[in-house]
């Protein structure tokens, strides 16, 4: 992958623009925005997917396939950090002295000169960022945004509005999140990760300080994640505000009921306000905690900041239903790290009832499989009924001899719960022939594992009597 040079100055002016990489939810959301403010945009991307056909039909030249022709005639090219150094379209623009930009410095260029709220941390920021979003948009501020993933009751995972406020999903992945100039920045939590460019937790650490100190008005940040209360005790920053279930807390989470869509109060400067989200799962009371603490802070009615948080109806690919076959619900969900997927199969458990979860692994980066394989398999193992794992989606990463899916499905203390299925089509029949009503069957990976689910709903269909 490139390594963005976040000190190169940015140019004053960009007409065309071109995307390597814009079927993705980050870039496609990014290249949306250009599109809406008068750019010519054009980009390339290895497939087609639903954002490579919804920016078609707004006029932009999108190539399947990389090629050095595809740069065309741009000003302006910008990149993915899963990109390789070795892509034509990117050498090109080198070649040719055409301005290169990392996508956080696209999106700090097209921010400029909104007041900027930034969401970061390992897991949460896309629902957290979905929350806050659809909050502004209830309470009339008009906000400009960019998410991770699409939001549903918008459609889109961005668009340029007519209020101050720009809020983004900030990617702590690269560094790239320490580019914004932020006003507000909301750390959801610290769970290290991406380790493969930090080098060590410290550095991980090290990173977020820097990212909440330079917040330029106020600090929203978990008391509840261990790694978020080291981060705290080492901010200098003097505005600083805690959400999470701690007693501490000034935004203090208590009374959750998590069966079905999450209840749960909040208590704020001595009052108490409760209500029930849209969506399921604990840890959506945290991130509607932490939203909370972001519009009060930036001066919302507390009682109408959390009303508007509670019309939340999600966003695509956090825990989303794709369909009900003779009884079973087939969900897809982003979940690629351990703390994400206990907070995904733990949503599941909540609106499952009497029947099972039925995972399916998709493992996501080499590096990160072989450094959490038995994280994976203990919690796959504890909180869905049966565990199907698919190859590693190696993404930025080159294959590391050894790695396989089976490093996870090896490490299951009962191997009667675990499958190890490369082939998809294997795969999904082995899940409908588990299957039966009221249950669930889940897929969980930020790969491709999503385009399995309409073979799991065709194998779940097959008549399995004849």
């Amino acid at each position: 992958m490139i390594k963005p040079d976040l000190s190169l100055p940015l140019p004053a002016e960009l007409g065309a623009v071109h995307f390597v990489g814009i079927g993705g939810s980050g870039m496609s959301g990014i290249a949306r925005l250009f599109v809406a403010s008068g750019h010519r945009v054009s980009g390339s991307d290895r497939s087609a997917n639903h954002n490579t056909d919804d920016l078609r039909a707004l006029g932009v030249a999108v190539s399947i396939g990389h090629d050095a022709a595809n740069l065309g005639d741009a000003d302006a090219l910008v990149y993915t950090g899963a990109l390789w150094p070795d892509n034509p379209e990117y050498l090109e623009a080198v070649r040719r002295g055409v301005p290169v930009l990392h996508r956080s410095q696209a999106l700090a260029w097209l921010i400029n000169p909104k007041r900027l709220v930034a969401v970061a941390g390992a897991h949460g920021k896309t629902t957290s960022t979905g929350m806050i979003v659809t909050a502004l948009l209830e309470l009339g501020a008009d906000p400009s945004f960019v998410n991770g993933g699409i939001i549903q009751s918008l459609g889109v995972s961005s668009s340029f509005g007519s209020g101050e406020l720009f809020v983004v999903e900030a990617d702590e992945s690269d560094g790239s999140f320490l580019l914004y100039d932020t006003a507000v920045a909301l750390v959801t939590n610290v769970d290290a990760d991406h380790l493969d460019h930090y080098g060590d937790h410290d550095a991980f650490d090290a990173a977020f300080v820097t990212f909440a100190d330079k917040a330029a008005e106020l600090v929203v940040i978990s008391s509840d994640d261990p790694g978020a209360v080291r981060v705290t005790r080492a901010l200098t920053h003097r505005n600083v505000v805690t959400f999470g279930e701690d007693a501490a807390a000034d935004v203090r989470l208590h009374s959750i009921g998590s069966a079905g869509p999450v209840s749960f109060t909040v208590s704020w400067r001595g009052t108490d306000y409760s209500t029930t989200l849209r969506v399921p799962g604990r840890h959506n009371a945290l991130n509607a905690a932490g939203a909370f603490a972001v519009l009060v802070g930036l001066g919302f009615d507390p009682r109408a900041s959390l009303d508007a948080i509670a019309t939340f109806g999600g966003t695509e690919r956090r825990f989303e239903l794709h369909g009900v076959v003779r009884g079973v619900s087939v969900y897809d969900d982003y979940a690629h790290h351990p703390t994400e997927v206990a907070a995904a199969l733990s949503a599941a458990r909540s609106v499952v009832g009497e029947g099972r979860i039925i995972a399916v692994h998709q493992p996501h980066l080499y590096s990160r499989t072989q450094a959490m394989a038995a994280e994976f398999a203990e919690t796959y193992e504890r909180l869905a009924d049966h565990t199907i794992v698919l190859d590693v989606f190696g993404a930025r990463e080159d294959p590391v001899p050894g790695v396989t899916g089976a490093l996870v499905s090896e490490r299951f203390a009962d191997a009667s719960h675990v499958d190890y299925l490369p082939d998809w089509q294997q795969a999904a029949d082995r899940a409908a022939a588990i299957a039966r009503e009221g249950d669930i069957i889940m897929t969980l990976s930020c790969g491709d594992v999503y385009r399995i689910v309409p073979q799991l709903l065709a194998s779940l269909g097959t008549d399995r009597d004849g």
